[in-house]
């Protein structure tokens, strides 16, 4: 996000062109999806290609508009972005189509504030989840095996409600496999972690039953695709003491999230029908932006320093107090690892 310059919302690459093209503010703003995660998807899954202005803005048509429009209703709706991203408008359509329709749950939704009770069955996975500790807050792990007949033997009577399994590729018969062990197990959601397999392998097993994704997985996605697969509200926060705002030795409070972990945030799914998270991390970084900005304005006289040191110096302050705001958020939709 850029403080500095007001930018016109629409333009045309060239007045010979007559289909308007939208700058990236307007696009977010159009289609839910923050500035910092668009460019994100551009660059990770090439989920549109956007022209240029002479300037090397980026410059949106109508037909991205309305890519992008979907792509995020899939992903609200718990789809990995990684297996929406190269789907074509047509298959984006069915795909949702699909979504919308009414799904026949095995049970009613379990109450808010109940953990979520999960059997992992896996090789690397069940060492990783024993040391996830608070990683995993809302989840209650019942049972955990590497091998699939003592899986079978001791799950089916812990009565999980999700089930967490690795497989290292998903094959023809990965699917067929994974419902055996739902039924078996009465888990009413199967949360499918795979190393490679075919999209559209991956396609057919993200349903109202099951989820898959793609290794590595962090436990904080692990957690958000077990309490979602069955509609479950994030766990309330603990009560937190005020923001510290003590500043550093020049004035300036020390910032919490990098580049990247504000971008991780931004691509996150939450688990509620809510785009706080995002929009608190186009609020950091604007202000972010603008403290650097200030920091590196030139000063005609020690009158314009002391003001540009105070704006700094403010702005510090507020993006401090975004930040604690983005914090609350984050750690409630378990975006955080």
């Amino acid at each position: 996000m850029d403080v500095r310059h007001p930018r016109q919302a629409v333009m045309s690459i060239s007045p010979d062109d007559p289909e308007p093209m939208y700058r990236i503010g307007t696009v977010s703003r159009l289609t839910g999806i923050a500035t910092v995660t668009l460019r994100m998807w551009e660059r990770r899954y090439n989920v549109v290609d956007p022209g240029r202005s002479s300037g090397r803005n980026r410059l949106y048509s109508r037909d991205d508009i309305a890519r992008l429009a979907l792509i995020k209703r899939l992903v609200d709706a718990g789809h990995s972005i990684s297996t929406v991203a190269g789907l074509t408008l047509v298959q984006l359509h069915e795909r949702l189509e699909v979504q919308e329709k009414p799904r026949q749950l095995a049970a009613l939704p379990v109450r808010v504030l109940t953990p979520v009770r999960v059997a992992v069955l896996g090789d690397a996975l069940p060492a990783r989840i024993a040391r996830a500790g608070s990683e995993l807050a809302g989840l209650a792990i019942v049972a955990s095996q590497r091998e699939r007949a003592r899986f079978l033997a001791d799950a089916p009577a812990q009565e999980p409600q999700v089930l967490v399994i690795e497989v290292p590729a998903l094959g023809p018969e990965t699917a067929a496999g994974v419902e055996e062990l739902r039924q078996a197990c009465g888990a009413r959601h199967v949360v499918i972690v795979y190393g490679f397999g075919r999209r559209a392998t991956v396609a057919k097993l993200d349903t109202a039953y099951s989820t898959p994704l793609r290794a590595p997985v962090g436990m904080a996605e692990l957690r958000i695709a077990c309490r979602a697969g069955l509609g479950v509200a994030a766990l309330p926060l603990p009560e937190r003491q005020p923001v510290d705002l003590t500043p550093s030795p020049d004035g300036i409070p020390q910032r919490r999230y990098d580049t990247d972990t504000l971008e991780r945030i931004a691509a996150s799914t939450p688990t509620l029908a809510c785009e706080c998270p995002h929009h608190l991390v186009d609020l950091v970084a604007g202000l972010s932006a603008f403290e650097d900005y200030s920091a590196q304005c030139e000063n005609r006289s020690p009158e314009d320093a002391a003001l540009h040191h105070w704006l700094r110096a403010t702005t510090a302050q507020a993006r401090a107090l975004m930040e604690e705001a983005l914090t609350r958020v984050a750690e409630a939709e378990g975006l955080l690892r």
